[in-house]
């Protein structure tokens, strides 16, 4: 299984190593920058709302932008692309930096920043997270993803204190000065990392049909849309500890934006605990399970913050809300990334996250407007109720378990040879394949066909029809439009081992001699009635 992989063998790779250390200073950089903006925050508005839009702002850009952010990771260099969005962000954070040594920054402006680092995070996030699948094997990719998390996590833990202790003695400014520094780490590694070259024997898909591409194959993964709604879910409700945090810490707490540091820490060092223990959890329970356990535990510690005054209680609900936060958040992303070939998996974990941040970004719309009408102490109730909501929705839908999936390139495919001179532009193109199928094998093969419909239009296919023969029953013939050449063979291209079975069981229903033949058909327009009248004239 692969969640036995030890985790600390990948610090052998030194691409990845290299390029963990680089993300733990980016890491820490970016939670400094998070308390000084929310603390910031706090000076320039009485509006608690306000507040909770600062953490709104990161996420609500990750949400719009995500989707358009896998294309880029799926169809461009995601060297290229992740170096595009590190000196975006360092551009903007230096501005920020010099306008708050200034004196310059508004409650907007800020937002504004901020929501401007969100869109270069958005643009970062899918890439990254499909890199993975480059530098590691399959075996290894949940150690990675957990070590990533542990990683973010380690530096939740020092962060959030640091930037407190930065806040409190030099300002928020400084703060922000330090996330632009920690931009160069990672800029650096980007640059040194050879990154593999990518086949490049098919034109690049046009931007608007991979949009319709990755929207399409999660529409026709119900596994992926389960993963997708409990992320939303879990963002949603979840959000609020996180947004609303720096309003208990300063009205109910009374604590200063050390003592919230040393909250946010306490998150953190919960987190590292929970990434630590995921691998050894996956191993005892089902994944439904360990996401049930999360959504409870983080809902009891919500209400616990919601109600207590203590310090020592509010940081010990902070350390369980920390581990599930992590546990479920990993377990949702490996998820997507063991459920979804390579060809869609930066489209696949975009929509995951526009999914989960879009859920943080409108819970942290909410929440904040519900603590500004009657208290932060209802609002995190509220949450509360919500995540044990999220825990029974499991039982209706619950999460898939990734371990058996098999989705390499099946590799069958063989581009035919034609008797036209075909480009990848020409098209529309028109399959035909034609099966013989016994009176008492017609149940079975209507189920299957049912499977083979999903898939082919999962991977591209158009207008999918089944047909039979009136004359000839046992005739059946299955067919489907594509746009063009190029797009019939990435269809092809797409199928992968886990598709397999499935084809090997129609073959073995087709009684005909041979395997069922495939018929290609490009389409032509007819012959316009006002040429076709000339050429009478001219006879």
């Amino acid at each position: 299984m692969p969640d036995r992989i030890s985790p600390l063998v990948l610090f052998k790779n030194q691409t990845f190593r290299s390029l963990w250390i680089a993300a733990l200073a980016s890491n820490f950089g970016g939670l400094v920058q998070a308390v000084g903006a929310a603390w910031l925050m706090t000076s320039l508005s009485d509006s608690q709302r306000m507040v909770a839009l600062v953490q709104g702002s990161v996420t609500l850009p990750i949400m719009v932008f995500s989707l358009l952010a896998g294309v880029f990771a799926d169809n461009f260099d995601r060297r290229r692309v992740m170096l595009i969005a590190q000196g975006f962000m360092f551009v903007v954070s230096a501005v920020l930096t010099f306008m708050a040594f200034e004196g310059w920054l508004t409650p907007w402006s800020l937002l504004a920043f901020t929501f401007l680092i969100g869109c270069g995070t958005a643009l970062h996030n899918p890439s990254w997270q499909a890199t993975m699948g480059d530098i590691v094997s399959r075996e290894q990719l949940p150690s990675a993803v957990s070590l990533n998390s542990m990683g973010f996590n380690l530096m939740r833990s020092v962060g959030p204190a640091a930037g407190g202790a930065i806040v409190a003695i030099a300002g928020a400014a400084a703060a922000f000065a330090v996330n632009a520094l920690s931009y160069v780490a990672i800029i650096l590694a980007l640059l040194r990392w050879k990154a593999p070259q990518r086949d490049t024997h098919l034109p690049r898909e046009p931007l608007g049909s991979a949009f319709a591409a990755g929207l399409r194959y999660v529409a026709m993964s119900p596994n992926l849309l389960r993963v997708i709604l409990r992320g939303f879910w879990f963002g949603l409700s979840a959000i609020a500890l996180l947004a609303l945090l720096p309003v208990v810490v300063r009205e109910t707490l009374n604590g200063t934006a050390f003592i919230y540091g040393v909250m946010l820490g306490a998150f953190g060092i919960g987190a590292v605990a929970g990434a630590l223990a995921s691998a050894r959890l996956r191993e005892q329970f089902r994944n439904e399970i360990i996401a049930r356990g999360a959504f409870i535990c983080f809902g009891v510690s919500c209400a616990a913050l919601a109600v207590s005054s203590n310090t020592w209680i509010a940081g010990s609900a902070l350390l369980v809300t920390g581990a599930c936060w992590v546990l479920a958040l990993s377990m949702f992303n490996v998820t997507i990334q063991l459920s979804t070939p390579r060809w869609v998996v930066g489209r696949a974990l975009a929509l995951y996250q526009t999914g989960t941040f879009g859920g943080m970004a409108a819970g942290s719309l909410i929440w904040g407007g519900l603590a500004d009408l009657y208290g932060p102490m209802l609002a995190l109730l509220c949450a509360a109720v919500l995540l044990i909501i999220g825990a029974l929705l499991g039982l209706k839908l619950p999460l898939p378990e990734f371990a058996g999936l098999d989705l390499g390139p099946l590799n069958r495919f063989k581009e035919p040879m034609t008797r036209f001179d075909l480009n990848y532009r020409s098209g529309p193109v028109m399959v035909l394949v034609s099966y013989e199928i016994a009176q008492e094998d017609v149940p079975e093969f209507l189920a299957a066909m049912s499977q083979r419909r999903r898939v082919r239009i999962r991977d591209g296919a158009q207008q999918w029809a089944l047909l039979r023969d009136l004359e000839a029953p046992d005739h059946w013939s299955e067919s489907y439009h594509v746009p063009t050449w190029g797009e019939y063979v990435r269809h092809n291209e797409r199928r992968t081992n886990a598709d397999a079975a499935l084809a090997d069981q129609l073959r073995g229903l087709h009684r005909g001699t041979g395997s069922p033949e495939v018929r290609r058909m490009i389409e032509r327009q007819t012959v316009p009635l006002r040429d076709d009248m000339a050429r009478r004239k001219d006879q």
